[in-house]
């Protein structure tokens, strides 16, 4: 006789609500250790209103009614993306949940045709778990794009799409 297997709410990664407390919460979170890290001109951290720039798209992951992580896509041009606001919350680290927002934004980019994605993150140990996951993603380091400039507290790192399939 099998045992009953509790139900576990689907965690789903849909277009995100920046009105939403919830969200709001995360990526004041975000800003707040982005500050807590570097100094002000090295954070590239986009706040909400960033966010509701309409070359970017912005996603939340939920698992049931918990909002728990969130990444955005920026579009530099029309074959390149930028990776924006990737955060995962406290709670819910070593589950998984960044690797599955940054397929979701892969794919998301791949869907769009761009040739590559860039990134840029901080150079501090606190951002190592983060270069680590996109280091296995297939992301290399590179040198500054847009308008960034160099800084020794930024990495700034690329995917080619076509490379990696």
């Amino acid at each position: 006789m099998s045992s009953p297997v509790a139900s576990q709410p689907a965690v789903a990664i849909a277009l995100g609500d920046l009105d939403d407390p919830r969200v709001l919460r995360l990526l004041e979170d975000h800003l707040a250790d982005m500050h807590a890290t570097s100094p002000a001109e090295s954070v590239h951290a986009l706040d909400v209103t960033g966010l509701k720039d309409p070359r970017v798209t912005f996603w939340a992951l939920a698992d049931g009614d918990a909002v728990l992580g969130c990444v955005a896509l920026k579009e530099l041009d029309a074959g390149h993306g930028e990776l924006k606001s990737m955060r995962t919350d406290a709670s819910a680290r070593g589950r998984g949940f960044g690797g599955l927002l940054l397929a979701h934004v892969l794919e998301e980019a791949r869907g769009r045709g761009y040739a590559r994605v860039s990134l840029e993150t901080g150079s501090q140990e606190f951002f190592a778990p983060a270069r680590s996951l996109y280091a296995k993603a297939g992301f290399a380091e590179c040198g500054p794009f847009a308008d960034y400039r160099l800084d020794p507290l930024s990495v700034f790192m690329t995917l080619d799409l076509d490379a990696a399939r």
